[in-house]
C-alpha cells in the first residue's frame, strides 16, 4: 500500500486498458495505482485493505505497552 514518501505510480486508461493483468497484480501485491486520462488524474486504484493484517501490525505496536491485571477476582468495594 502507499506509504508517505513513495511515488504512485501514474498509469493512462489506454496502458491499463492492454495490460490489465499486469496492473492488477501490481495492485494485488499492495502497490497504489493513479489513473489519467489525456494527462488529467481521473481515479486511484488501491488494493483492499486486509483488516486481519491491520490488526496483527496494531496488536505488535501494542505489545509490552499494556498490562493486564487479574480480571477474575472481585473488587474490594472498601
Amino acid at each position: 500500500m502507499y506509504r508517505k514518501g513513495e511515488a504512485i505510480k501514474e498509469v493512462n486508461v489506454t496502458a491499463l486498458r492492454n495490460n490489465l493483468p499486469a496492473y492488477l497484480g501490481m495492485v494485488e501485491a499492495s502497490e497504489e495505482l493513479l489513473l489519467t486520462s489525456r494527462g488529467k488524474k481521473i481515479a486511484r486504484l488501491t488494493p483492499v485493505a486486509d483488516r486481519r493484517a491491520e490488526a496483527r501490525e496494531t496488536l505488535a505496536l501494542l505489545r509490552g505497552k499494556c498490562r493486564v491485571g487479574d480480571v477474575v477476582s472481585p473488587l474490594n468495594d472498601k
